[in-house]
């Protein structure tokens, strides 16, 4: 196999040199303000090992502005986004745990990347090449997130970097041919970045062997009143989508590219989640809530503004922005009540997520944007989460 190695070292990082410039879609420049000063403060712990006695190593981001984001090599996992409300009382807004073994047994794909495929694939099959590949049927009576041991359960290479006014860490994962069924050896890197500006930016790219379907994204869950602080009923949230794929009963898109207007999918004006999420709209029904994969308007590859969630009590407000096509939100349907963070129950819909992504099943729908990436070709897709108050 012959692939170009996308890995930065620490010491082209010190010196401030743009990576992973591969000229496709994604637009490097974030959208902000100019940055102030002071630099982001990065520290790597031990935070355990896996049952093979791989060490997974832990990695704080700190700015000047009282933001943190905590990222650990297993599942190149995002595990903490602390950022202030309006009164500068800093909360944990992400879901997840406070220990490595809690991610090994309760694990919910909390804050993790999916991959090699995000989302579902209908059947876990599809066709490439006049060859029929199965994969690993996960969520019957389909494959979703990239399989029973998908990109979320690897412990990921990490490089740690800081620049002047920006820090964070390039996670890689070589993804062997075969792999929960799919072709081709591919090589994935995954970017996390905070600057100074509140924007917790992840980049990611790939490159393979062989043609195969790639399809990343981070699945954290958000909760802008901090993390076990009960539901997210009351955020507010504008989706910058006209259109949505709808689904059938088993959660896979129909084709069919519909419009949001006179819908409870209607997020193209700010709207409390909890206003028609009990709709019976039928494609609420088959979600259990929200779990639609939306159509975003902006569809020429350029950083754009997927998003906006704003959360009354505590001010905060994130604003997503994407080089993807779709977006998934996702209100915590399922969610069990599983313990979490400082001992804190996250029953249903206790969280949201909003996964940047093309859109689920994909590679058996010819009329949907492809997710087929093929040899010589890189893979290059940018998210910027951005955290204010108001």
């Amino acid at each position: 196999m012959k692939l170009q190695w996308f890995i930065m070292t620490v010491g082209l990082a010190a010196m401030g040199m743009t990576v992973f410039r591969t000229g496709a879609s994604a637009a490097d420049e974030s959208p902000g303000t100019p940055e102030p000063a002071g630099g982001v403060r990065l520290e790597k712990t031990d935070f355990g090992a896996t049952p093979d006695g791989r060490t997974v190593w832990l990695f704080t981001l700190a700015n000047a502005k009282g933001m943190k984001a905590k990222v650990m090599s297993y599942g190149a996992t995002l595990t903490a986004v602390e950022t202030p409300d309006r009164e500068g009382k800093t909360a944990d807004v992400t879901l997840g745990f406070d220990n490595f073994p809690d991610y090994l047994t309760k694990n919910r794909f909390f804050g993790s990347i999916a991959g090699r495929y995000a989302n579902r694939i209908a059947n876990g099959t599809f066709t490439l090449g006049g060859i029929t590949y199965q994969l690993a049927v996960n969520s019957k009576p389909n494959h979703i997130h990239g399989g029973a041991q998908g990109f979320d359960k690897r412990v990921w290479n990490a490089e740690p970097f800081e620049r002047e006014t920006e820090a964070g860490v390039i996670f890689t994962y070589l993804s062997p041919d075969g792999e929960e069924g799919y072709p081709g050896n591919l090589k994935a890197t995954v970017i996390y970045t905070l600057n100074n500006r509140n924007e917790l930016s992840i980049q990611y790219y790939a490159e393979t062997d062989k043609p195969t379907p790639v399809n990343l994204t981070n699945h954290a869950y958000f909760n802008l009143a901090g993390q076990g602080n009960g539901d997210v009923l009351n955020h507010v949230v504008m989706i910058n989508a006209d259109r949505f794929t709808p689904v059938n009963e088993n959660l896979i898109p129909t084709g069919e590219l519909r419009g949001v207007q006179n819908t409870p999918l209607d997020f193209t004006r700010p709207a409390r989640i909890g206003d028609r999420i009990e709709d019976p709209y039928q494609q609420m029904q088959f979600g259990k809530g929200y779990d639609h994969n939306f159509v975003l308007n902006s569809q020429d590859g350029s950083l754009a503004l997927a998003a906006r969630v704003s959360e009354p009590s505590s001010g905060r407000v994130m604003e997503v922005y994407t080089t993807q096509p779709g977006v998934q939100l996702y209100t915590g349907n399922f969610l069990d009540g599983v313990t979490g963070k400082e001992g804190k129950a996250y029953p249903r819909r206790s969280g949201f997520c909003l996964e940047t992504q093309h859109y689920p099943n994909s590679p058996n729908q010819p009329n949907f944007p492809s997710t087929i990436l093929r040899p010589g070709e890189k893979y290059n897709q940018k998210t910027v989460f951005k955290f204010s108050v108001e």
